[in-house]
């Protein structure tokens, strides 16, 4: 039997451990989610920050470290629920954060999310080629942080991630400092309107662009071309014309007022094409899991690679959690106009919820396959859910006189629980991806994904009521000049109250769903002609038409670096090794910038307000020494990768 399957896993240690990275992450990410609207990724982070800390304990092993980083990803990755739970509190619904109940909401939400991608597993990451660069990434800082550090190639390896990783903090901390620019973009008119064009100055992304490959590459590359080369100068053409407003302003707002909703309409149907192409390998992976839990019961050995939670207990545990989802849909209604409808808006809910919840955990899951969990438009996601439970809610509330801001707080508060299934589905599987490269045992991973979700769960209610009580939200009564955006939080409150008041204009939606459709043609028929040699993701499309233009234009741009690297590798003595030394320098451009991210965060939450690190800011000088850098930092970190990929020796076939 293959001895690494001895190796501990689930320890005490680990645990406690990741409860602790939790706590700095999770706190982190729920005050910059509602400072700027964005949260970073935990995986790498807590990956690196677990191998160095379990190095100094005996016995520590590549599974433990990966349990770790579980635990803790799980945990910061469920504190994007601050997308959507402010906005009780900005509408008036809520005066504070009850601890419980928002406890509750993230941990029942989360949970179910567990359960939904562990059927998911079989069919997204283990029967599938989707990419997931992050997870890959996560694997390689395992692996290689735990290698033999006599290897040639491990110490190689080693080294291409440190020097990476150094590159791209330092230039992250220059762009904090305004230094350098952390993006170019600029605004133009264009045909009979105006747009705008750019590129995030990050390591990280092209790092992610490396991984993903050519085809999401390209297809994220049609999304920016349809958004704003054609539909954001066609929406802007009115007011050009008719208006001297500032150029910026106008295309600013079209963007995000008509183009990301265009933008979600495509994704819409993009996600529910995605779901019926991998209903099969869905239904396969239950099959799978259900014919596992009967040869582990009947006493015979599953290789431990294959062991994911029992499915009757998956199944039980789904049912089980519709009880107290059920109660606190079924509270939250009480004292106000509509609670003459409790009990029959409960049950809807509840199966909204689980129906919903299946769906969305297969469309993120998928997402996060592509593009990698904290590239994930999960915003787009939530509004999708936002407008799928209003829709539902106010057919059936027709003709009644229940008050809009009741029906609003009550789809938001749905909606946040789907939410909670998102948001940890989307992570949830790039966990696992990485537990599949690393050989760990899935229920275990499984188990610590519950135990992230349930730390995190206790620690975001008491961030949430200490960040409304030193800063407020914007908004809302009583609100003072340094009050925190929640720019997510407005956007899925304004949603849902566009339906309820009819002012949501369904017109882009379907212009979206439109597009949509056409792009799932060109693929069906690009994979019929090509014999799959080439596709157009129609999920990848859609996030290029709906994230802002200079996140979306750098992945592409390291897809293609990747390939030309790839390319060149394929001609080397040892072609496989040199290839995973491109994923090792691409590998250390994500892990820089994202343990910059976590630093930059805990000083920005210590400081209470802007970053003091920004002692540049308003030099003239920082763009043109951005690119300079950047273009430089790229060149730098290919060619030492390229140096230390010549020199492998060719692997020698072990003796039988």
């Amino acid at each position: 039997m293959d001895n690494r399957t001895q190796l501990r896993e689930l320890t005490l240690r680990g645990i406690i451990i990741g409860g602790l990275i939790t706590l700095v992450f999770t706190a982190a990410n729920v005050y910059l989610g509602l400072k700027v609207g964005l949260t970073f990724a935990t995986s790498i982070p807590a990956a690196v920050i677990s191998m160095a800390v379990l190095r100094k304990f005996a016995g520590h092993n590549v599974k433990e470290n990966n349990i770790v980083q579980t635990i803790a990803s799980a945990a910061g990755t469920l504190s994007a629920i601050i997308f959507v739970l402010p906005g009780l509190v900005m509408i008036g619904y809520w005066q504070g954060f009850p601890f419980w109940t928002t406890t509750l909401v993230c941990a029942l939400g989360g949970i179910l999310g567990v359960m939904f991608s562990v059927p998911l597993r079989r069919a997204l990451v283990t029967g599938s080629d989707l990419p997931y660069p992050e997870g890959v990434a996560a694997a390689e800082v395992l692996r290689v942080g735990d290698g033999d550090p006599h290897n040639e190639e491990n110490v190689k390896g080693l080294r291409t991630i440190v020097v990476g990783g150094l590159v791209s903090a330092a230039y992250g901390l220059l762009a904090a400092m305004k230094a350098a620019a952390s993006e170019v973009a600029g605004v133009f008119k264009f045909g009979p309107g105006a747009t705008m064009l750019g590129g995030s100055l990050s390591l990280a992304l092209i790092g992610v662009g490396h991984l993903v490959g050519m085809t999401v590459g390209i297809a994220m590359l049609v999304g920016v071309v349809i958004s704003f080369f054609v539909l954001l100068p066609w929406r802007t053409s009115s007011f050009i014309a008719g208006s001297a407003a500032d150029l910026t302003d106008i295309v600013t707002t079209t963007f995000s007022s008509e183009i990301r909703f265009i933008g979600v309409g495509t994704m819409a149907v993009a996600a529910l094409w995605t779901l019926i192409k991998i209903t099969g390998p869905v239904v396969k992976g239950v099959s799978a899991s259900l014919a596992s839990s009967r040869k582990r019961a009947a006493g015979n050995e599953v290789d431990v690679t294959e062991q994911d939670i029992p499915f009757p207990i998956v199944l039980g545990t789904i049912l089980v959690s519709m009880l107290p989802i059920g109660f606190l849909l079924w509270d939250f209604q009480q004292g106000t106009d509509i609670h003459e409808h409790a009990v029959s808006l409960t049950i809807i809910s509840v199966l909204f919820i689980l129906i919903a919840g299946l769906v969305i955990a297969s469309v993120c899951g998928y997402m996060a396959g592509l593009i990698g969990a904290s590239n994930s438009p999960i915003s787009s996601v939530g509004i999708i859910a936002v407008i799928a439970s209003a829709l539902l809610i106010a057919a059936f509330m027709a003709g009644t006189d229940a008050s809009a801001s009741s029906l609003v707080a009550y789809t938001l508060f749905t909606a946040a629980i789907v939410f909670g299934i998102a948001t940890i589905s989307n992570d949830n599987l790039q966990d696992l991806k990485t537990g599949q490269l690393v050989g760990a045992t899935p229920w275990k991973q499984q188990v610590a994904l519950v135990i992230g979700v349930i730390f995190g769960s206790l620690v975001i209610p008491p961030v949430l009521q200490l960040m409304l009580t030193a800063f407020g939200f914007q908004g809302m009564e009583g609100a003072g000049a340094d009050a925190l955006a929640a720019p997510q939080a407005v956007l899925m409150s304004s949603v849902a109250t566009g339906i309820f008041d009819d002012s949501l204009d369904w017109n882009l939606i379907f212009l979206g769903v439109a597009i949509g459709v056409a792009v799932i043609i060109v693929d069906e028929i690009l994979s019929v002609t090509t014999k799959k040699k080439y596709a157009l993701p129609p999920l990848a499309v859609g996030m290029g038409m709906y994230l802002p233009v200079a996140v979306t234009v750098m992945v592409p741009v390291g897809a293609l670096l990747g390939y030309l690297y790839n390319r060149w590798a394929s001609g080397q003595r040892n072609p496989q090794s040199a290839i995973r030394m491109g994923t090792l320098g691409a590998t250390g451009l994500i892990v820089g910038e994202s343990l910059f991210g976590v630093v930059n965060a805990g000083i920005i939450a210590a400081s209470q307000g802007e970053s003091p690190l920004e002692i540049f800011s308003g030099a003239t000088w920082s763009t043109a020494l951005g690119v300079v850098l950047f273009i430089g930092a790229i060149a730098f970190i290919y060619r030492r990768t390229a140096q230390s990929a010549k020199d492998l020796p060719v692997a020698v076939p072990a003796e039988k």
